[in-house]
């Protein structure tokens, strides 16, 4: 029965990838007549604000924070190493910053560089 449902499931991937599935079927008249493509819109205060790396002990957390009055409205971080893996990447709980911690296996320190994408609120 396995063996059935795994080609049930490739055949139906194959159909709809071959763009002969559902959505496919689909009438133009289901299309809504207000949809119209959506617009860029400048972001008030747009900055990307950086912590370059810096080595710290495995799992210490590294924060950068936004300028006054701007709030973080994204982020990320890279650790870096050999053997590097960026175990968390987070906003602060305020939505002032963006926190970031890692580690390496063999070592007992991590290079975390951290990103904050802030914008006026």
């Amino acid at each position: 029965m396995r063996a059935k449902t795994a080609l049930t499931a490739g055949a139906l991937a194959l159909t709809l990838a071959a763009g002969a599935g559902w959505a496919a079927q689909a009438a133009p008249s289901h299309t809504p007549a207000a949809a119209k493509p959506a617009q860029a819109r400048a972001i008030d205060g747009y900055q990307i604000v950086a912590l370059p790396n810096a080595n710290v002990p495995n799992f210490q957390r590294r924060t950068v924070y936004c300028p006054p009055g701007k709030h973080v409205i994204g982020g990320g971080a890279e650790a870096q190493g050999n053997d590097a893996i960026l175990v968390g990447s987070f906003p602060t709980p305020d939505g002032t910053g963006w926190v970031a911690l890692g580690r390496q296996n063999a070592y007992s320190s991590v290079g975390i560089s951290v990103y904050a994408i802030c914008a006026n609120v």
